[in-house]
Protein backbone atom coordinates (compact mmCIF):
# COMPACT_ATOMS: atom_id res chain seq x y z
CA UNK A 1 0.00 0.00 0.00
CA UNK A 2 2.90 2.36 0.67
CA UNK A 3 3.78 2.28 -3.05
CA UNK A 4 0.26 3.11 -4.24
CA UNK A 5 -0.61 6.70 -5.22
CA UNK A 6 -4.29 7.75 -5.18
CA UNK A 7 -5.39 9.33 -8.47
CA UNK A 8 -9.01 10.20 -7.74
CA UNK A 9 -9.79 13.70 -8.99
CA UNK A 10 -9.86 15.88 -12.10
CA UNK A 11 -6.39 17.25 -11.32
CA UNK A 12 -4.94 13.80 -11.92
CA UNK A 13 -6.38 13.36 -15.42
CA UNK A 14 -3.38 14.93 -17.16
CA UNK A 15 -1.03 12.82 -15.04
CA UNK A 16 -2.91 9.59 -15.77
CA UNK A 17 -3.13 10.28 -19.52
CA UNK A 18 0.57 11.16 -19.79
CA UNK A 19 1.62 8.07 -17.82
CA UNK A 20 -0.56 5.90 -20.07
CA UNK A 21 0.80 7.45 -23.28
CA UNK A 22 4.44 7.10 -22.22
CA UNK A 23 4.01 3.47 -21.17
CA UNK A 24 2.14 2.71 -24.40
CA UNK A 25 5.06 4.22 -26.35
CA UNK A 26 7.54 1.90 -24.63
CA UNK A 27 5.27 -1.09 -25.23
CA UNK A 28 4.73 -0.27 -28.91
CA UNK A 29 8.44 0.27 -29.56
CA UNK A 30 9.41 -2.79 -27.49
CA UNK A 31 11.78 -0.79 -25.31
CA UNK A 32 12.64 -1.97 -21.79
CA UNK A 33 11.46 0.37 -19.03
CA UNK A 34 10.83 0.55 -15.32
CA UNK A 35 7.32 1.72 -14.44
CA UNK A 36 8.51 3.61 -11.35
CA UNK A 37 10.88 5.70 -13.53
CA UNK A 38 8.00 6.61 -15.83
CA UNK A 39 5.90 7.76 -12.89
CA UNK A 40 8.71 9.83 -11.35
CA UNK A 41 9.57 11.53 -14.66
CA UNK A 42 5.95 12.33 -15.46
CA UNK A 43 5.43 13.70 -11.96
CA UNK A 44 8.50 15.96 -12.25
CA UNK A 45 7.42 17.13 -15.71
CA UNK A 46 3.98 18.18 -14.49
CA UNK A 47 5.49 19.95 -11.48
CA UNK A 48 7.87 21.81 -13.83
CA UNK A 49 5.01 22.97 -16.06
CA UNK A 50 3.28 24.42 -13.00
CA UNK A 51 6.26 25.91 -11.17
CA UNK A 52 7.99 27.37 -14.24
CA UNK A 53 4.90 29.37 -15.20
CA UNK A 54 4.55 27.71 -18.62
CA UNK A 55 0.98 26.66 -17.92
CA UNK A 56 0.04 30.07 -16.51
CA UNK A 57 1.41 31.92 -19.54
CA UNK A 58 -0.40 29.59 -21.93
CA UNK A 59 -3.75 30.15 -20.22
CA UNK A 60 -3.39 33.92 -20.04
CA UNK A 61 -2.57 34.08 -23.77
CA UNK A 62 -6.10 32.86 -24.51
CA UNK A 63 -8.24 32.87 -21.33
CA UNK A 64 -11.49 32.34 -23.23
CA UNK A 65 -10.23 28.90 -24.26
CA UNK A 66 -9.57 27.73 -20.72
CA UNK A 67 -11.77 29.75 -18.36
CA UNK A 68 -15.56 29.59 -18.23
CA UNK A 69 -17.29 32.76 -17.10
CA UNK A 70 -20.17 32.54 -14.69
CA UNK A 71 -22.36 35.47 -13.76
CA UNK A 72 -23.80 33.27 -11.05
CA UNK A 73 -20.46 33.12 -9.25
CA UNK A 74 -20.07 36.90 -9.54
CA UNK A 75 -23.58 37.41 -8.16
CA UNK A 76 -22.97 35.02 -5.26
CA UNK A 77 -19.78 36.82 -4.24
CA UNK A 78 -21.59 40.16 -4.41
CA UNK A 79 -24.46 38.83 -2.29
CA UNK A 80 -22.04 37.60 0.37
CA UNK A 81 -20.11 40.86 0.38
CA UNK A 82 -23.25 43.01 0.53
CA UNK A 83 -24.55 40.97 3.47
CA UNK A 84 -21.48 41.86 5.52
CA UNK A 85 -19.50 38.65 5.07
CA UNK A 86 -15.69 38.77 4.97
CA UNK A 87 -14.29 37.09 1.85
CA UNK A 88 -10.75 35.86 1.30
CA UNK A 89 -9.01 34.11 -1.58
CA UNK A 90 -6.40 31.42 -0.88
CA UNK A 91 -4.58 30.06 -3.93
CA UNK A 92 -1.36 28.31 -4.88
CA UNK A 93 -1.06 30.36 -8.07
CA UNK A 94 1.06 33.54 -8.37
CA UNK A 95 -0.88 36.79 -8.15
CA UNK A 96 -0.25 38.07 -11.73
CA UNK A 97 -1.87 34.91 -13.07
CA UNK A 98 -4.76 35.13 -10.61
CA UNK A 99 -5.29 38.81 -11.38
CA UNK A 100 -5.46 38.36 -15.15
CA UNK A 101 -7.76 35.38 -14.82
CA UNK A 102 -10.11 37.18 -12.43
CA UNK A 103 -10.16 40.29 -14.61
CA UNK A 104 -11.33 38.10 -17.47
CA UNK A 105 -13.99 36.46 -15.30
CA UNK A 106 -15.36 39.83 -14.09
CA UNK A 107 -14.97 41.90 -17.26
CA UNK A 108 -18.68 41.63 -18.20
CA UNK A 109 -19.92 42.63 -14.76
CA UNK A 110 -21.15 46.22 -14.60
CA UNK A 111 -21.54 46.05 -10.82
CA UNK A 112 -17.90 45.24 -10.02
CA UNK A 113 -15.21 47.64 -11.24
CA UNK A 114 -12.33 45.72 -9.66
CA UNK A 115 -12.63 42.11 -8.50
CA UNK A 116 -10.33 42.82 -5.54
CA UNK A 117 -13.03 45.01 -4.01
CA UNK A 118 -14.93 41.84 -3.13
CA UNK A 119 -12.10 40.26 -1.14
CA UNK A 120 -10.72 41.52 2.16
CA UNK A 121 -7.55 39.48 1.74
CA UNK A 122 -5.91 37.70 -1.19
CA UNK A 123 -3.25 35.08 -0.41
CA UNK A 124 -1.24 33.74 -3.37
CA UNK A 125 1.51 31.10 -3.65
CA UNK A 126 0.10 29.58 -0.46
CA UNK A 127 1.64 26.16 -1.09
CA UNK A 128 -1.44 24.17 -0.08
CA UNK A 129 -1.65 21.64 1.54
CA UNK A 130 1.60 22.60 3.36
CA UNK A 131 -0.11 25.91 4.19
CA UNK A 132 -2.19 24.12 6.82
CA UNK A 133 0.70 22.49 8.70
CA UNK A 134 3.75 24.76 8.25
CA UNK A 135 4.72 27.91 10.18
CA UNK A 136 5.84 29.90 7.16
CA UNK A 137 5.35 33.67 7.63
CA UNK A 138 3.26 35.89 5.38
CA UNK A 139 4.89 38.50 3.14
CA UNK A 140 3.13 41.50 1.65
CA UNK A 141 3.16 41.53 -2.15
CA UNK A 142 3.46 44.82 -4.05
CA UNK A 143 1.46 44.13 -7.21
CA UNK A 144 2.65 47.32 -8.94
CA UNK A 145 6.35 46.59 -8.47
CA UNK A 146 6.01 42.79 -8.47
CA UNK A 147 8.07 42.64 -5.29
CA UNK A 148 7.76 41.20 -1.79
CA UNK A 149 8.16 43.46 1.27
CA UNK A 150 10.61 42.63 4.06
CA UNK A 151 8.50 43.98 6.92
CA UNK A 152 6.76 41.52 9.26
CA UNK A 153 3.05 40.94 8.63
CA UNK A 154 1.09 41.33 11.88
CA UNK A 155 -2.19 42.43 10.29
CA UNK A 156 -3.95 42.14 6.95
CA UNK A 157 -4.67 45.45 5.24
CA UNK A 158 -7.93 45.64 3.33
CA UNK A 159 -7.75 44.63 -0.35
CA UNK A 160 -4.03 43.77 -0.02
CA UNK A 161 -2.20 40.77 -1.44
CA UNK A 162 0.03 38.44 0.56
CA UNK A 163 2.29 35.56 -0.39
CA UNK A 164 3.11 32.29 1.42
CA UNK A 165 1.96 32.19 5.06
CA UNK A 166 0.34 29.40 7.05
CA UNK A 167 -2.95 28.58 8.72
CA UNK A 168 -1.55 29.15 12.22
CA UNK A 169 -0.54 32.77 11.49
CA UNK A 170 -3.71 33.36 9.48
CA UNK A 171 -5.89 32.49 12.49
CA UNK A 172 -3.71 34.57 14.82
CA UNK A 173 -4.17 37.63 12.60
CA UNK A 174 -7.87 37.25 11.75
CA UNK A 175 -9.01 35.95 15.18
CA UNK A 176 -11.63 33.79 13.48
CA UNK A 177 -13.04 30.73 15.21
CA UNK A 178 -13.26 27.54 13.19
CA UNK A 179 -17.05 27.22 12.74
CA UNK A 180 -17.25 30.89 11.63
CA UNK A 181 -15.37 30.08 8.42
CA UNK A 182 -16.82 28.31 5.38
CA UNK A 183 -14.04 27.37 2.97
CA UNK A 184 -14.82 26.35 -0.62
CA UNK A 185 -12.49 24.06 -2.55
CA UNK A 186 -12.50 21.62 -5.46
CA UNK A 187 -9.74 19.30 -4.22
CA UNK A 188 -10.44 17.10 -1.20
CA UNK A 189 -6.81 16.76 -0.17
CA UNK A 190 -5.09 20.01 -1.16
CA UNK A 191 -8.06 22.24 -0.32
CA UNK A 192 -10.34 20.67 2.26
CA UNK A 193 -8.47 18.18 4.42
CA UNK A 194 -6.41 20.87 6.19
CA UNK A 195 -9.31 23.26 6.91
CA UNK A 196 -11.52 20.37 8.04
CA UNK A 197 -8.92 19.26 10.59
CA UNK A 198 -8.54 22.89 11.71
CA UNK A 199 -12.25 23.05 12.52
CA UNK A 200 -13.39 25.17 9.57
CA UNK A 201 -16.61 24.37 7.77
CA UNK A 202 -15.86 23.11 4.28
CA UNK A 203 -17.75 23.04 0.97
CA UNK A 204 -16.59 20.70 -1.80
CA UNK A 205 -17.19 21.59 -5.45
CA UNK A 206 -17.56 18.29 -7.33
CA UNK A 207 -18.26 18.68 -11.04
CA UNK A 208 -18.95 14.94 -11.55
CA UNK A 209 -21.98 15.23 -9.30
CA UNK A 210 -24.32 16.47 -12.05
CA UNK A 211 -23.69 13.50 -14.34
CA UNK A 212 -23.95 11.10 -11.43
CA UNK A 213 -27.37 12.43 -10.43
CA UNK A 214 -28.69 12.53 -14.00
CA UNK A 215 -27.69 8.89 -14.40
CA UNK A 216 -29.25 7.85 -11.08
CA UNK A 217 -32.51 9.54 -12.01
CA UNK A 218 -32.84 7.71 -15.34
CA UNK A 219 -35.55 5.03 -15.48
CA UNK A 220 -33.10 2.49 -16.92
CA UNK A 221 -30.74 2.90 -13.98
CA UNK A 222 -33.60 2.66 -11.48
CA UNK A 223 -34.78 -0.53 -13.17
CA UNK A 224 -31.37 -2.22 -12.96
CA UNK A 225 -30.91 -0.98 -9.41
CA UNK A 226 -34.22 -2.49 -8.28
CA UNK A 227 -33.42 -5.70 -10.15
CA UNK A 228 -30.04 -5.97 -8.43
CA UNK A 229 -31.44 -5.46 -4.93
CA UNK A 230 -34.29 -7.96 -5.47
CA UNK A 231 -31.88 -10.62 -6.69
CA UNK A 232 -29.48 -9.86 -3.85
CA UNK A 233 -32.32 -10.37 -1.38
CA UNK A 234 -33.35 -13.65 -3.02
CA UNK A 235 -29.76 -14.92 -2.89
CA UNK A 236 -29.56 -13.96 0.77
CA UNK A 237 -32.69 -15.96 1.53
CA UNK A 238 -31.40 -18.90 -0.52
CA UNK A 239 -28.13 -19.03 1.40
CA UNK A 240 -30.08 -18.80 4.63
CA UNK A 241 -31.82 -22.10 3.95
CA UNK A 242 -30.64 -25.33 5.62
CA UNK A 243 -27.65 -26.75 3.75
CA UNK A 244 -28.36 -29.96 1.82
CA UNK A 245 -25.63 -32.36 0.80
CA UNK A 246 -27.11 -33.02 -2.63
CA UNK A 247 -28.90 -29.98 -4.13
CA UNK A 248 -30.83 -31.00 -7.21
CA UNK A 249 -30.09 -29.78 -10.71
CA UNK A 250 -32.94 -27.28 -10.70
CA UNK A 251 -31.62 -25.66 -7.53
CA UNK A 252 -28.15 -25.35 -9.07
CA UNK A 253 -29.58 -23.86 -12.27
CA UNK A 254 -31.70 -21.40 -10.31
CA UNK A 255 -28.72 -20.29 -8.23
CA UNK A 256 -26.56 -19.88 -11.32
CA UNK A 257 -29.20 -17.87 -13.19
CA UNK A 258 -29.71 -15.55 -10.19
CA UNK A 259 -25.99 -14.88 -9.95
CA UNK A 260 -25.76 -14.20 -13.69
CA UNK A 261 -28.73 -11.82 -13.55
CA UNK A 262 -27.20 -10.00 -10.56
CA UNK A 263 -23.92 -9.61 -12.44
CA UNK A 264 -25.70 -8.31 -15.55
CA UNK A 265 -27.54 -5.70 -13.48
CA UNK A 266 -24.30 -4.67 -11.79
CA UNK A 267 -22.44 -4.29 -15.11
CA UNK A 268 -25.34 -2.39 -16.68
CA UNK A 269 -25.34 0.16 -13.82
CA UNK A 270 -21.56 0.52 -13.99
CA UNK A 271 -21.56 1.19 -17.74
CA UNK A 272 -24.21 3.89 -17.37
CA UNK A 273 -21.68 5.91 -15.35
CA UNK A 274 -18.39 4.93 -16.98
CA UNK A 275 -17.69 1.65 -18.75
CA UNK A 276 -14.21 1.37 -17.25
CA UNK A 277 -14.56 2.78 -13.75
CA UNK A 278 -18.26 2.97 -12.96
CA UNK A 279 -19.63 5.55 -10.52
CA UNK A 280 -17.45 8.17 -8.81
CA UNK A 281 -19.31 7.68 -5.54
CA UNK A 282 -20.26 3.98 -5.54
CA UNK A 283 -18.54 0.67 -6.17
CA UNK A 284 -20.08 -1.99 -8.41
CA UNK A 285 -21.68 -3.60 -5.36
CA UNK A 286 -23.33 -0.38 -4.21
CA UNK A 287 -20.82 0.34 -1.44
CA UNK A 288 -19.28 3.79 -1.03
CA UNK A 289 -16.11 4.43 -3.06
CA UNK A 290 -12.86 5.77 -1.59
CA UNK A 291 -13.74 9.18 -3.03
CA UNK A 292 -17.19 9.08 -1.41
CA UNK A 293 -15.63 8.07 1.90
CA UNK A 294 -13.31 11.09 1.82
CA UNK A 295 -16.13 13.46 0.86
CA UNK A 296 -17.87 12.44 4.08
CA UNK A 297 -14.64 12.91 6.06
CA UNK A 298 -13.61 16.34 4.78
CA UNK A 299 -16.70 18.14 3.45
CA UNK A 300 -19.61 19.56 5.44
CA UNK A 301 -21.40 20.51 2.21
CA UNK A 302 -20.87 19.39 -1.37
CA UNK A 303 -22.32 20.61 -4.65
CA UNK A 304 -21.49 20.65 -8.35
CA UNK A 305 -21.24 24.42 -8.83
CA UNK A 306 -20.57 27.36 -6.56
CA UNK A 307 -23.52 29.29 -8.00
CA UNK A 308 -25.94 26.62 -6.73
CA UNK A 309 -25.83 28.48 -3.42
CA UNK A 310 -27.83 31.29 -5.05
CA UNK A 311 -30.85 29.07 -4.39
CA UNK A 312 -30.39 29.83 -0.67
CA UNK A 313 -30.45 32.93 1.44
CA UNK A 314 -27.08 34.06 2.77
CA UNK A 315 -28.09 33.14 6.34
CA UNK A 316 -29.45 29.67 5.49
CA UNK A 317 -28.62 26.75 7.79
CA UNK A 318 -27.77 23.34 6.35
CA UNK A 319 -27.81 20.10 8.29
CA UNK A 320 -28.09 16.36 7.84
CA UNK A 321 -29.65 13.91 10.34
CA UNK A 322 -27.08 11.89 12.25
CA UNK A 323 -28.58 8.59 11.14
CA UNK A 324 -27.69 9.14 7.45
CA UNK A 325 -25.53 6.24 6.25
CA UNK A 326 -24.99 7.26 2.61
CA UNK A 327 -24.40 10.53 0.82
CA UNK A 328 -27.69 12.46 0.44
CA UNK A 329 -27.64 12.60 -3.38
CA UNK A 330 -28.16 8.84 -3.60
CA UNK A 331 -31.89 9.50 -3.33
CA UNK A 332 -33.85 10.72 -6.37
CA UNK A 333 -33.20 14.48 -6.56
CA UNK A 334 -32.72 17.44 -8.87
CA UNK A 335 -29.30 17.61 -10.61
CA UNK A 336 -28.88 21.29 -9.64
CA UNK A 337 -29.46 20.78 -5.92
CA UNK A 338 -26.75 21.04 -3.27
CA UNK A 339 -26.16 18.46 -0.59
CA UNK A 340 -24.99 18.35 2.99
CA UNK A 341 -22.73 15.54 4.16
CA UNK A 342 -23.04 13.70 7.44
CA UNK A 343 -21.66 15.79 10.30
CA UNK A 344 -18.07 14.87 11.15
CA UNK A 345 -18.80 15.40 14.86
Amino acid sequence: MLNLVPLMDLFCLSEVCLISDVIQHFVDTKLAFDASYVYEDVKRSIEFVHRSGLMHRKIIEDPARYLVKSQGVVQLLMNLKNSGKSLFLLTNSPFPFVDKGMRFMFEDSASVKNWRELFDVVIALADKPNFYTSERPFRHYDSKKDLLDFSKVDTFHRHSVYYHGCLKHFLEIKKWKGPEVLYFGDHLYSDLRGPAKAGWRTAAIIRELEKEIRTQNEDAYRFHQAKYHIIQELLGKYHGLPITNNPDVKQKELLLSLREARNEARISMKHMFNKNFGSTFLTDTGKESAFSYNVQRYADVYTSRLENFLQLTVEAWLYTPFDVKILPHHVKVSPMSFYETESRT
